[in-house]
């Protein structure tokens, strides 16, 4: 069942289950994801002008994820995908919102919207390399936990040449 938040806005945000039949636009999304994403991780695309489809087909086959697409009116903006739901905590997989809704309220209140929906104990991870994800997950902690989160640094697994994550720990 689709969520819907206005919270003000002339264009309200609405998270939905991905679907199967997502798949097509999923992979196109995670294209653009990918992209923003290769300025910090200094990734290119394959022969084809393709960026590699990375954990999308786990997240899409595992139980323990779910996918949501992130609508403003009837449009695509975003996906994200939670995991750990059969057991906490639970890890904002991935997030993504196109440039152009960006710093608008899109990503924010799907963010809250996805917290709110799944209670229980988060982690969140990001780069410091990308300070856009690095304010707007602290500032989504902040409004999310006013008592407090707390911040781990991890390294990336099988990464060693990639900067430590940060990972934010709160219960919501």
């Amino acid at each position: 069942m689709p969520i819907r938040q206005d919270d003000g806005m002339r264009n309200p945000v609405t998270l939905r289950s991905s679907l199967p039949d997502d798949l097509p636009l999923l992979e196109r999304l995670w294209q653009l994801y990918r992209h923003d994403l290769s300025e910090f991780r200094d990734t290119l695309p394959n022969d084809l002008g393709l960026f590699t489809p990375g954990r999308l087909p786990t997240y899409l086959q595992d139980p323990d994820s779910r996918g949501y697409l992130i609508y403003q009116q009837a449009v695509p903006v975003g996906f994200a995908f939670v995991s750990g739901l059969a057991i906490q905590p639970l890890r904002m997989a991935e997030f993504f919102v196109v440039r152009a809704v960006r710093r608008t309220g899109v990503g924010r209140l799907a963010a809250r919207q996805l917290l709110a929906q799944h209670a229980g104990d988060w982690e969140i991870a990001f780069q410091e390399e990308n300070p856009g994800a690095a304010r707007f997950w602290r500032r989504i902690a902040a409004e999310v936990c006013p008592t407090g989160y707390r911040e781990e640094r991890r390294a990336v697994p099988g990464k060693p040449h990639i900067p430590p994550d940060t990972w934010l720990l709160l219960t919501t």
